[in-house]
């Protein structure tokens, strides 16, 4: 959207530098001192793939900040900074003269906001039940999810869509990674980690990697519950997140995931004839504490 603003009013000209390992920065200097060719106006981007542009990048940024050219439309292009390198000069000297602009992760609870504004821009607007819908089917693969959106430009008129045409036209999309399974656990949502568990198996997710985010997740628990001192105490934000699902849980409850956990271990070894995917998804249940609170 920024590149076209550029365009349509005027920006013609469009330069690149792409700060990877060996970049010359002198280039960037030059082109803040410099009037653009023909003296026209440009758009000037300036990507930093990790995010960390060394001690001559930040030396360049912070005094192509001092005096940024005014011909040139100037866009810096990160990946997420940390809070140590917000710190830093080039960052600071980035912010106090730039508009800072950040791309927030689209998580399950926006997504059906995101898909909303997605259909609005092309003159579409699906009710509540469809949008759950449609983010169930697109959730953690934001592009295919843009891709179904435009589909959906093609196949339907402007205006309302239907729940039915839905279900006929957009295809089940959706990824997911063992980490994003916690967040499901997390809400109580059975449903959501099914369908997680579901879409992991069928894209070859090792089963091992799925039991240890579960395992890290029931020894959070129990050093919450304080029934264990053992290993590295969780983070303060770790604590909060867990502290819901503790109260849903007893001493009882806990060793049980424990115990279950050990002979799911013992399943991927080949060491029981059980289906691991089935022992995963009674654990992963088991430790959002959802059904403990609905028999209490």
């Amino acid at each position: 959207m920024l590149r076209a603003q550029a365009l349509a009013t005027g920006y013609t000209e469009r330069e690149v530098f792409t700060a990877e390992s060996g970049f010359d920065w002198s280039r960037l200097r030059s082109a803040g001192s410099e009037l653009a060719l023909f003296a026209t106006q440009r758009l000037l981007e300036l990507r930093i793939p990790t995010g960390k542009p060394g001690k001559e990048g930040s030396e360049a940024i912070a005094q192509y900040c001092e005096r940024p050219p005014e011909d040139t439309v100037t866009l810096v292009l990160l990946p997420e900074i940390d809070w140590q390198g917000k710190q830093t000069k080039w960052f600071s000297a980035l912010e106090a003269t730039a508009t800072m602009i950040e791309a927030v992760p689209v998580d399950r609870s926006r997504l059906p906001q995101w898909l909303k504004g997605r259909l609005a821009r092309q003159q579409q607007s699906v009710d509540a039940e469809g949008l759950e819908f449609l983010a169930d089917r697109v959730e953690g693969n934001l592009l295919a999810a843009q891709q179904e959106v435009k589909k959906l430009a093609l196949l339907c008129p402007p205006g309302e869509i239907s729940l039915e045409v839905l279900e006929n036209s957009v295809a089940n999309v959706s990824r997911f990674n063992p980490f994003q399974l916690v967040a499901a656990i997390h809400e109580g949502d059975m449903a959501r980690i099914q369908r997680m568990l579901d879409g992991l198996k069928a894209e070859g997710e090792a089963p091992p990697l799925i039991l240890w985010v579960l395992c890290n997740e029931v020894r959070t628990l129990a050093r919450v519950r304080g029934m264990t001192r053992s290993g590295r105490p969780p983070q303060p934000s770790k604590v909060r997140e867990m502290e819901r699902i503790a109260r849903r849980h007893s001493a009882k409850s806990v060793n049980a995931l424990l115990l279950q956990a050990a002979e799911i271990d013992r399943m991927i070894k080949g060491l029981s004839q059980r289906d691991p995917w089935d022992a995963l998804s009674a654990l992963a249940c088991g430790l959002s504490g959802t059904a403990l609170m609905r028999a209490a």
